[in-house]
């Protein structure tokens, strides 16, 4: 039996308030950020993942309270991201309480931060994640940055292929084109980037149904994200896990 696969709820925070919707638009409020991340730690997560969503657009500090406040109700590992700028920033949140923290478009204008973070904290707390879509074309897919609102015209494969060169521990890899479609991950970008790095690969964007979940482990996944089912009650942390375990799938 390999690694066991993670079941890890995301949390898209706005404004203070988690909210999720359709290819990044059309935002509806689901709750507290901490009540919420408490109530699926209860429910058997195997960590959380918070972003602000639109800090990094709109030029804000880095999500250290919220780091601080889940520190007071939330004990598995939680990972934050969402406006994080230089490797103190990532120190102000690991201090505050994260485990990890997530870098998405500074780590694409300052490709440093991500040698300088893993360099400082160690590679298992520098989280890459990345927002892409796939090509005009069909073959590939680009990276997006600012919340889905700026095209870089990077190959998302070669990206984090350089990612995992400066040193990230593993990738949060968010499908634009399938996120809140609740229609399955994108199978073929998970087998890409899993056939070119040696990453854990933490399959975003898709999630509608517990098999999709088994299909992105299947793909090459090491842990599978979803908002939607679980903010929405269509399925417990539980009941997933279970569907997995019944298909074969180690989980905790």
């Amino acid at each position: 039996m390999g690694l066991l696969v993670r079941v890890i709820p995301c949390l898209d925070v706005n404004a203070g308030r988690v909210v999720k919707g359709t290819q990044f638009k059309e935002l509806r409020d689901a709750g507290d950020p901490v009540e919420l991340a408490a109530l699926y730690d209860r429910e058997g997560a195997d960590e959380i993942v918070f972003y602000d969503i639109t800090a990094s657009h709109e030029k804000r500090n880095t999500a250290v309270d919220l780091a601080r406040d889940a520190s007071e109700e939330v004990f598995i590992p939680y990972t934050i991201g969402g406006g994080v700028r230089s490797a103190d920033d990532m120190r102000a949140m690991l201090r505050a309480g994260a485990d990890k923290v997530s870098i998405n478009s500074q780590a694409v204008r300052t490709p440093d931060i991500i040698d300088a973070g893993a360099e400082r904290f160690g590679s298992q707390c520098v989280v890459l994640s990345v927002d892409v879509k796939r090509k005009e074309s069909g073959a590939g897919w680009l990276v997006y940055l600012n919340g889905g609102r700026v095209n870089t015209g990077l190959d998302a494969v070669e990206w984090l292929v350089e990612g995992e060169r400066r040193g990230a521990g593993e990738y949060v890899l968010n499908s634009m084109d399938s996120d809140g479609m609740e229609t399955g991950y994108d199978l073929e970008l998970i087998s890409a980037v899993s056939e070119r790095t040696s990453l854990p690969v933490i399959a975003s964007g898709g999630a509608g149904h517990p098999d999709h979940m088994i299909a992105a482990v299947e793909a090459g996944a090491s842990a599978v994200l979803a908002a939607s089912i679980f903010h929405y009650g269509e399925y417990t942390i539980r009941e997933v896990k279970d569907h997995l375990q019944k298909a074969g799938v180690p989980v905790r």
